[in-house]
């Protein structure tokens, strides 16, 4: 029978190294826009508080500008340096620690996606392995944008290399330093790391390229000096999926064998979660096997996993896209059976978390699953 209880492994306590989780339900992250000038202000605060105060184990923030002039160009997202910036995060943490919640920033770099967002400063150079945007496919971004960007800019170069993984570590402690309990890199949907593992927008012929251990060592490269860099108390979460915005039947690893190199050189490096992303948090990664991506990730490494993608509704993200209500689809029993037999470990949920804050208590007590209405939930301030 469909719901959940206080039985539910969806309710059982997780450690992973410091970072002691009350249950296995994760926010999700999603990008908000709502720090003007890069800066969290009260209303982000509350935002996370009341999820927080709503019993989820473990919030996500939205994707966080790193400390890179070409790292996200959205004038409203949130950065993780800057004495304002850090002010409004020490906040956000102090009040989510006060309503005894956990929290994590994912650190974010758009990498080809540079000018997807809005109009970037045209003087800055787009961060690119080898200067390519990735072949469009089936995407949802419009044409003008595509025919924009799509052309092919300058390759990075070995400082460009350097200056985004200083980047990275600079915001890792800025991170630590505001009291998060933890750090997350953004690795998937085609943004900077996960352009060097895919192999139509790293074609490089040095270290960074080529073999499949080559298109993995900078991604690598970030978890290991972010792990040296925060120490062994914290954990570091790493996204990672198959789909690409430029295309979203592109994929990193055609084989659970390639897939292993790629998730091994993270895991390997430091990574303590790996997170999922897929449309549908239940759908097989590869044919003949009905194991999740997340599933393969654990699998595979041996490290801890954490699925995504339409817990609670009938239409994936893309689906949905112009609808107004999603309609529900309680597949709870699937999710529980998977967490029962450890196929994965975490479950993060991103939309329903925007129409219940109160989500983790109100599937404590076994209650429906919430409508999300694209309309009222999609641009919610709190």
């Amino acid at each position: 029978m469909s719901g959940t209880t206080p039985a539910s492994p969806i309710f059982r306590p997780l450690g992973i190294r410091s970072l002691e989780l009350k249950n296995r339900l994760v926010m999700s992250p999603m990008t908000r826009s709502f720090s003007p000038g890069g800066v969290p202000g009260a209303d982000v605060a509350e935002y996370y508080r009341k999820r927080a105060e709503g019993g989820t184990g473990l919030l996500i923030t939205e994707g966080v500008a790193i400390d890179h002039p070409a790292a996200v160009e959205n004038p409203s997202v949130p950065h993780m340096y800057g004495d304002e910036a850090l002010a409004g995060w020490r906040r956000v943490v102090d009040d989510v620690h006060a309503a005894g919640g956990k929290i994590i920033p994912q650190l974010w770099h758009v990498g080809p996606l540079w000018g997807a967002m809005g109009r970037p400063d045209p003087a800055i150079k787009p961060m690119r392995p080898s200067g390519l945007w990735g072949t469009p496919g089936v995407t949802s971004y419009p044409e003008k944008l595509v025919a924009r960007y799509s052309p092919a800019t300058e390759p990075m170069t070995e400082q460009d290399i350097d200056d985004v993984l200083s980047a990275y570590v600079r915001s890792a402690r800025n991170a630590v330093d505001a009291g998060f309990d933890g750090i997350a890199i953004h690795g998937g949907h085609g943004y900077l790391l996960d352009a060097f593992m895919w192999a139509d927008t790293n074609r490089r012929t040095d270290k960074w390229g080529g073999s499949l251990e080559a298109r993995a060592a900078f991604p690598a490269a970030v978890v290991a000096a972010i792990r040296a860099e925060i120490g062994d108390e914290l954990p570091v979460f790493y996204r990672f999926s198959q789909h690409k915005q430029q295309d979203y039947k592109a994929r990193i690893a055609d084989t659970p064998d390639e897939l292993k190199v790629l998730l091994g050189a993270l895991v390997d490096a430091g990574a303590d979660v790996l997170d999922a992303s897929i449309r549908r948090f239940d759908a097989p990664a590869f044919d003949g096997d009905p194991c999740s991506l997340a599933g393969w990730a654990k699998r595979l490494t041996g490290a801890r996993a954490m699925a995504v993608g339409s817990f609670g509704l009938g239409k994936t993200l893309r689906e949905g896209r112009g609808a107004g209500t999603i309609p529900s689809e309680d597949n709870r029993d699937g999710l529980h059976q998977r967490l029962e037999d450890e196929e994965f470990d975490l479950i993060a949920v991103g939309r329903l978390h925007l129409a219940d804050p109160d989500l983790a208590q109100h599937l404590f007590e076994g209650g429906p699953l919430p409508e999300f209405d694209r309309d009222k939930h999609e641009r919610v301030l709190h």
